[in-house]
């Protein structure tokens, strides 16, 4: 991010900080802004820090913002921030962004984190008309899925590739893409997660007829 592009950070107190799994954390901070489902805020520690963004990951009735991650160990940012606690000081811009699945019907595809607009735009009443694939390594990996699974009922569906239940695929989602023979190629494709998911997402849903276009991604790094 440019110096001369960088957003305004303002302080926003930390409501709380919770461990869903191993090496992930949601947080709740204060909400000074609206938003809209989908998108992202910048978020620093320290106001001279440089910012990372970060996908909203709670509805936008919601008395808070909530953020969803993964440590990086590597990371300049997730290590320090995943230590904060109740009433302490982060800062964050005002949300922007335009990954907003506006388009009905559609088929959402995540991995890991990369559920957190997903969330958003469940929780915010966005998600009428949708199917939901969801990866994760294994079972725990699942965040808010009773959320998602309570407004999408069979749509949801969850792909594990380590472990399985009677809720899950055994297996990958680009494998279930790369089993149906034909799918919807008018329909829009919301994607996000890891860059590698992003490519081989599209490569096969442009082998099985879906235009370029119709390919929306997001991805997390």
């Amino acid at each position: 991010m440019n110096q001369h592009k960088r957003k305004k950070l303002s302080p926003v107190r930390v409501i709380s900080n919770q461990l869903l799994s191993e090496d992930t954390h949601y947080i709740k901070i204060e909400k000074p802004f609206d938003f809209k489902a989908g998108q992202v805020v910048a978020i620093a520690l320290h106001a001279e820090d440089e910012p990372r963004l970060y996908s909203i990951a709670s509805g936008t009735t919601k008395p808070y913002l909530g953020i969803l991650f993964d440590i990086k160990h590597d990371g300049e940012l997730t290590p320090p921030l995943s230590q904060v606690k109740t009433d302490d000081t982060i800062f964050i811009s005002e949300p922007f962004g335009k990954f907003l699945c506006l388009d009905k019907p559609a088929t959402w595809i995540a991995t890991g984190t990369g559920i957190a607009p997903f969330i958003s735009l469940c929780e915010s009443n966005l998600s009428n008309n949708i199917k939901l694939l969801h990866g994760a390594r294994t079972l725990d990996k699942f965040f808010f899925q009773e959320t998602l699974e309570q407004k999408l009922g069979k749509s949801y569906l969850r792909f594990c590739t380590t472990e399985s239940n009677d809720k899950t695929y055994r297996g990958r989602l680009t494998n279930y893409l790369q089993e149906q023979t034909e799918l919807p190629t008018n329909n829009k494709y919301y994607l996000c997660g890891s860059s590698q998911m992003v490519i081989d997402v599209r490569e096969i849903l442009i082998t099985k007829g879906v235009p370029f276009d119709n390919i929306i991604a997001e991805i997390y790094f």
